[in-house]
């Protein structure tokens, strides 16, 4: 160690000589702070001072500057050392040039000095093998190196020449001494040095006996394979597999594997006997002591024992191979392709037999394939991780050899992707290796669920035809015994409601068999099928419930029109028929109600699967639907039944539901009576709760069953209106056909008259016949006094013919567009019967507002009887009136008289018919005033009206 004088350092000592001062220390760092701070101890003149003297605030003062200097010294060492770095930053890229400078410089120099040499020394051929000595030596001494090089390259081939001159014996040999597992080594090794012969003429000898002792070796084993594979003899099995990896027959050995364990199922499933497959119940062709069963028991007691295999193999597996996942898929996929006859061709057998009801038959089948195939589901997730931790176990105690992966060697000569075909090249189901739980679509996934997928494709076909076979059955039990009279009494509409009662079970039954069939898919063939059936339900009922007699305006049975009103009253046919009306308008009423629960329900589960679907377009790997597996719902996505139609449909489910959420305040204020469902009286009035079912406003989804029941509603509806005006079209039938339409009054001629003087007349009584039928209209009030709080009459009464719903629902909310409150008829609403054409007159019903915003009965018997009496006026106008063949002036005179009374009439009923008054108009018209009428119309070019072209043939008016 330095001594203290050399240690000491005056305060003003520059940073780098205070770095440098501790390296007199090396290690002694508090020998030199202490020294440090010795520098300025006591003064030289008075030694007698000791340091324990020493003030300790100036101790401390010291080294609070000495701190700052250490800071500030550290700093300047950190400058430097940065400076340092990038100078030798700067520096090394300059390096490789620089010596490669100097490289060139020392070359350039020995050629120099070379050369100086030479012109020194006297030219000889001695002085010139000397020079030259070096570089010959380097040459020969590269050559040598390549002719070793060569030998040994040699040297491998004709040992690996060696090698397979004697392959053939020795494998021969082991094989007789059984020594399959050196046998397989050695053939391991020839398998390796096969590529040095590519290229050659020998290559394809070589690889032809590699096969054939390959093949020997395995017939060798194989009987013994299939003995420890049937004994359970996992170590046996073990060994045999690592021998076969090694000849790159893994897949031979699954084929051993498979067919040994598989066969007792094949073997229960070719030798079945099934009664609903065609051509296999016969005893000739299966064993006759075999139990009859059908189809879809033989499917669940097979995939239940082929279930209880799986799980015994999943032990069995991950013992013998190192990837039990794969094995067991493979397994699945190759034993469901071994059956025999296959399931595809017994699913269509099966099909056939049953026909239009095949449907549940399916249904139960694909029920029990999608039990295994989830119970599979979790025998090959539990596998993969069983795989997992016994390697990582056997990694722990054993490490892994070299040169030996883990992962098999994929066989060359016959692949299990090759077999399978492209349609199956996909991944089998699982992890690759040794990975996590299965994901994705397996090969015995696409095996067991493809055969399905056709029939599910069908699945709006196959419950349409279900549908109709169970309606026909059930109307065919429900059918009356003879035909329904008015004598029946509520028959008829128990009748109905039993129909409807049941085809609304049948729809629930439906929901149930299209999410369990395609989980949703089949929605759009549900929708169809049922609104077909529905549909036709009420087409074969209507002709049962509504009898002939009033469907139709029929006059031809030759009832003779009565003399009186008295005579006009309805028979006791006619007031059943009445009674029987309104209980089917009721029970129209009560479908209605059905209709919309069920929409709600079906409409609601198929909100849950369109939220689903939504959500899976943000992640296709992620949709998952409850009861089955990832490659069934992967099938169902690329099949047919995910079309556009119905992406578009779902879309259009969740934008209503979110606008019916957003609107549902607003919906309920406006309390309309006409949206969404059909107008009734009274407290019906108002706009049903959401609860429970669809939004008032939300449109049905069963569109086709809506407009069903509304066409049946309008026909009872016009059904019960001939029933009311049955007397009155039979006063009417006969109109035409009277005298009076050709009768001709005399001409009067004042006695002693010289000139010939036409005297007035006073206007003309109208005929008994209108003043019947106006009598008969005036007194159908009296009919609805009796029935007005019915509440069949109130119901869907926006439907009754010539009443315009747009102002029906502007008369419940007390606006109009002019001072009197109007309802104006479309002229699409009518029933007309009429064989003339043209332009039809749009008629007015005047009805005052209510107070309220619900149908009062006095709003009900109004809108009834500006019905009834628009109907009757139809009838006149286009059937009564054409119907006449010719009209005399006198007649003339005489219809305008009739139709002027009936007009008044009707007026006086808030009923007004443009087109009553348009005959009217003209019937009052001269022959000249005709004839002039057609003539301007011929000249202006315009169109002559139905009425107008009538009168003018009745009368004979001409144009000319």
């Amino acid at each position: 160690m330095a001594s203290s004088d050399a240690a000491v350092l005056p305060s003003f000592t520059p940073s780098a000589e205070l770095a440098a001062s501790l390296d007199d220390y090396a290690d002694d760092i508090a020998g030199w702070i202490n020294n440090l701070l010795d520098t300025k101890e006591t003064p030289e003149s008075s030694p007698n001072v000791t340091k324990s003297s020493l003030d300790l605030t100036g101790l401390d003062k010291q080294v609070q500057h000495l701190a700052t200097r250490l800071d500030v010294a550290a700093q300047d060492t950190s400058s430097q050392l940065e400076q340092a770095i990038d100078d030798i930053s700067r520096t090394i890229p300059r390096l490789t040039y620089d010596l490669q400078f100097m490289r060139e410089s020392a070359l350039s120099l020995q050629d120099a000095l070379q050369s100086i040499e030479k012109s020194r020394r006297s030219p000889s051929a001695t002085e010139d093998l000397d020079t030259l000595d070096t570089k010959q030596v380097l040459e020969r001494l590269h050559y040598l190196d390549t002719v070793k090089a060569a030998m040994e390259k040699t040297y491998s081939v004709l040992r690996e020449a060696e090698a397979w001159s004697t392959l053939d014996s020795e494998i021969t040999t082991l094989l007789l001494t059984q020594s399959y597992a050196s046998a397989a080594s050695r053939l391991s090794e020839a398998s390796r040095s096969l590529a040095l012969f590519s290229n050659t003429p020998e290559y394809e000898s070589r690889r032809a006996l590699m096969i054939s002792l390959q093949n020997q070796l395995e017939a060798a084993l194989s009987s013994a394979l299939v003995a420890a594979i049937n004994k359970r003899d996992v170590a046996a099995c073990k060994g045999y597999y690592d021998i076969f990896s090694d000849i790159q027959r893994e897949v031979e050995f699954r084929n051993y594997y498979f067919t040994s364990r598989r066969k007792g199922l094949v073997e229960l499933w070719s030798n079945a006997r099934l009664i609903d497959c065609e051509g296999e119940g016969d005893s000739t062709t299966t064993d006759s002591t075999t139990e009859l069963r059908t189809f879809a028991a033989l499917l669940k007691g097979f995939l239940g024992d082929f279930k209880t295999l799986l799980e015994e193999e999943r032990s069995y597996t991950v013992s013998i191979f190192p990837d039990p996942q794969q094995t067991l898929s493979s397994f699945i996929q190759s034993t469901i392709d071994a059956l025999n006859p296959s399931l595809p061709q017994r699913l269509s057998s099966m099909s056939e037999h049953y026909g239009p009801i095949a449907l549940p038959h399916l249904i139960q089948a694909f029920k029990s394939a999608e039990e295994f195939a989830v119970a599979t589901d979790k025998i090959l997730e539990s596998a993969g991780y069983s795989a997992l931790f016994s390697v990582g176990t056997t990694s722990d105690e054993k490490p892994q050899t070299p040169g030996k992966p883990v992962s098999r060697r994929t066989s060359k000569r016959m692949s299990l992707s090759r077999r399978l075909g492209p349609t199956r090249s996909g991944s089998i189901s699982g992890p690759q290796g040794l990975g996590g739980p299965i994901g994705g679509m397996g090969a015995w996934e696409q095996a067991l669920f493809e055969p399905f997928i056709d029939f599910q494709a069908e699945y709006g076909a196959l419950e349409k035809r279900h549908l109709e076979e169970s309606l026909k059955k059930f109307m065919d039990r429900s059918a009356p015994n003879k035909p329904l009279s008015g004598d029946t009494g509520g028959d008829n509409a128990r009748l109905l409601r039993e129909r409807s009662a049941a085809i609304f079970d049948m729809a629930e039954e439906t929901l149930e068999r299209c999410m369990v069939f395609t989980h949703g898919y089949g929605a759009l063939g549900l929708i169809h099928a049922f609104d077909h059936a529905f549909s036709s339900l009420l087409d074969a009922s209507k002709s049962q419930v509504l009898m002939a007699k009033y469907l139709n305006i029929d006059t031809s049975d030759g009832q003779k029109p009565a003399q009186t009103y008295q005579e006009l009253d309805y028979s006791a046919e006619d007031w059943d028929a009445f009674q029987q009306s309104l209980h089917i308008l009721e029970a129209c009423r009560a479908m209605r109600d059905r209709l919309r629960v069920v929409d709600g329900k079906i409409k609601t589960t198929f909100l849950q699967f369109a939220g689903m679907i939504q959500l899976s377009r943000m992640d296709p790997s992620g949709l998952f639907l409850p009861g089955t597996t990832k490659g069934e719902v992967q099938l169902l996505t690329q099949s047919t039944l995910n079309s556009a139609e119905l992406s578009s449909f779902l879309d259009g489910l969740i934008r209503d539901s979110q606008q019916g959420v957003s609107t549902l305040a607003s919906s309920v204020n406006s309390a309309n009576p006409l949206s969404g469902s059909a107008l009734t009286p009274g407290s019906d009035g108002a706009v049903p709760s959401p609860a429970g079912g669809p939004m008032p406003d939300s449109p049905f989804l069963l569109k086709g069953s809506q407009t069903a029941i509304t066409t049946f509603t309008k026909s009872t509806q016009a059904y019960l209106q001939n029933i009311i005006l049955s007397p009155l079209h039979g006063q009417l039938a006969t109109y035409a056909g009277l005298s009076w339409t050709s009768q001709q009054r005399p001409k009067q001629r004042a006695a002693g008259a010289t000139y010939d003087l036409q005297i007035p007349t006073f206007s003309l009584s109208p005929t008994p016949t209108i003043q019947r039928v106006a009598e008969g209209l005036l007194n159908l009030p009296r009919m609805f006094e009796l029935h007005a709080d019915d509440d069949a009459l109130g119901f869907s009464i926006e439907t009754l013919p010539f009443v315009d719903t747009e102002s029906l629902r502007r008369l419940l909310s007390g606006t109009t567009e002019s001072d009197e409150p109007e309802v104006s008829p479309k002229p699409q609403r009518r029933r007309l019967s009429s064989a003339s054409s043209g332009s039809q007159p749009k008629p007015r019903i005047n009805i005052p507002p209510p107070p309220t915003l619900v149908l009062t009965p006095e709003m009900v018997s109004s809108t009834w009887l500006s019905s009834l009496t628009l109907s009757l006026l139809s009838y006149l106008t286009s059937t009564v009136l054409p119907s006449i063949r010719t009209l005399s002036q006198d007649g003339a005179a005489q219809l305008s008289s009739d139709l002027g009374y009936l007009s008044n009439i009707v007026r006086a009923m808030n009923v007004e018919w443009d087109e009553l008054e348009r005959w009217k108009e003209l019937s009052e018209m001269s022959d000249e005033e005709g004839g002039k009428k057609l003539k301007e119309l011929a000249v202006s070019g315009d169109e002559v009206d139905a009425p107008l072209r009538l009168i003018a043939k009745m009368r004979g008016w001409r144009s000319d």
